[in-house]
C-alpha cells in the first residue's frame, strides 16, 4: 500500500471537511455538539457493532457453504480489517476484498481463488440490495425535493444508469462468454498505458471462472440465498436506524425515508474513487441534503460528524489496530487488486 499517497488523500479529505466546518461556523457546530444526548450516541455505537456482527455472520454463512474452515473471532477481525482498508484505499471502496481473501486463505490454508470467491459473493449480497435501495432513494429525492432542472436531470441519469448497471452485474455474474470478453477488453485498455499487467490477466480470467462457478453453486442453496439476502437488507435498515438515532440525540425527528435517500445517495458518491472513505464528499452531500430538508446547518454538520465518527473513524481505527496481528503481507494484496481493479469496479 502506498502509505504516502493514502496519507496525502486523507489530509485532503480532512482539509475539505475543515473548510466546510469553517464556512458553517465552528462555534455553532460546537454548540450543537454539546446538546447531543450521549445515551443516544452510545446506542448508535451499539447498532454499529450489531451491523459488524451481521456482516461477519453473512460472510461466515458463505464460507460454510464453500467448506472454508474459519473461526468466528478471527473472521470478525478480518471483516473489520477489510472495511478499514476499503476506507483507506480510494479505489471504489473495494480495496479490502483481496486483503480479506488473502488473510482467510492464510488462516484456513484454502486456495486464494476459493476465499476470494467467498469475499466477492459476500460483496454481491451487499451490493445488490444497495443498488435496489439507491434507486428508491434517488426517486425519493426527485419526488420530495424542489430540485433545479440540472440536479433533477443528473439524478434522472443516475437512476437510469443504476438500472442498467444492475442488469449488467447480473449478466456478468452468469454469462461466462460476456464476462471473459469484458475482462479481455479491460486488459487491452490497460495495456495502452502499461505493459506490467500481463501476468495478472490469466489470474483474473481463472478467478472469474472460479468465481462464477462458486456463485452459481451458492445461489443453488436456497436457504443461503434467503438468509444472506435477509441479513443484507437488515444491515441496510440498521445503517439507516443508526443515522436516525444520531439525529434523535439532537432532538431532531427526521423521517426514515429522508434518511434513506440522503444516506444512500451520499454512499453512492463515496463509491466514486476519489478520496479515502469518501472523506469530504460524503460528508458534504449529507450536510447539504439535510440542510435542504430544513434541518439547520449546524445540526446537520454535528449529526454528520458523529455519524461518520461511528461508521468511518471507529471502524478505521479498529482495523488499523488489528492489521499487525495478521502480518504486513496482507496490505500487499491491495496491489493485487489495483492491477486489475478496473474490472472489479465494473462488476462491483
Amino acid at each position: 500500500m502506498d502509505y504516502k499517497k493514502v496519507g496525502i488523500l486523507l489530509a485532503v479529505g480532512i482539509l475539505i471537511l475543515a473548510v466546510m466546518v469553517l464556512i458553517i461556523g465552528p462555534d455553532q457546530i460546537i454548540s450543537a455538539l454539546k446538546t447531543a444526548n450521549i445515551y443516544y450516541v452510545i446506542l448508535a455505537v451499539i447498532v454499529q457493532f450489531i451491523i459488524l456482527i451481521l456482516w461477519n455472520t453473512r460472510w461466515s454463512i458463505i464460507c460454510k457453504s464453500l467448506d472454508i474452515p474459519h473461526g468466528q473471532v478471527s473472521l470478525f477481525a478480518m471483516t473489520i480489517i477489510g472495511l478499514a482498508i476499503n476506507d483507506l484505499t480510494p479505489s471504489g471502496r473495494s480495496g479490502g476484498e483481496p486483503v480479506r481473501a488473502y488473510i482467510l486463505s492464510k488462516q484456513s490454508n484454502e486456495d486464494f481463488k476459493t476465499t476470494f470467491a467467498s469475499v466477492m459473493g459476500d460483496k454481491i449480497f451487499d451490493t445488490v440490495p444497495f443498488m435496489v435501495l439507491a434507486i428508491f432513494a434517488i426517486a425519493y429525492l426527485m419526488t420530495y425535493f424542489n430540485l433545479g432542472a440540472t440536479l433533477f436531470l443528473l439524478l434522472l441519469i443516475s437512476l437510469v444508469l443504476f438500472v442498467l448497471a444492475l442488469a449488467f452485474i447480473i449478466l456478468l455474474c452468469f454469462n461466462e462468454t460476456i464476462a471473459i470478453n469484458t475482462v479481455k477488453w479491460v486488459f487491452r485498455l490497460i495495456k495502452r498505458f502499461t505493459n506490467k499487467v500481463d501476468k495478472y490477466e490469466e489470474t483474473v480470467l481463472t478467478s472469474l471462472v472460479g468465481f462464477q462457478s462458486n456463485l452459481k453453486y451458492l445461489l443453488k442453496d436456497k436457504r443461503l440465498l434467503l438468509i444472506a439476502s435477509l441479513i443484507s437488507f437488515l444491515v441496510w435498515f440498521l445503517e439507516l436506524l443508526r443515522v436516525f438515532i444520531v439525529f434523535q440525540a439532537f432532538g431532531v425527528n427526521v423521517s426514515l425515508g429522508m434518511i434513506a435517500a440522503v444516506f444512500l445517495v451520499s454512499s453512492l458518491i463515496g463509491v466514486i474513487p476519489l478520496l479515502p472513505g469518501g472523506l469530504g464528499s460524503i460528508d458534504g452531500v449529507m450536510i447539504l441534503l439535510y440542510s435542504m430538508a430544513g434541518i439547520s446547518a449546524s445540526i446537520s454538520t454535528a449529526a454528520t460528524l458523529i455519524e461518520r465518527m461511528i461508521s468511518l473513524w471507529m471502524v478505521l481505527v479498529l482495523g488499523v489496530i488489528l492489521i499487525p496481528f495478521f502480518g504486513a503481507g496482507a496490505l500487499d494484496q491491495v496491489w493485487f487488486f489495483n492491477a486489475h481493479k478496473l474490472f472489479f469496479l465494473i462488476i462491483f
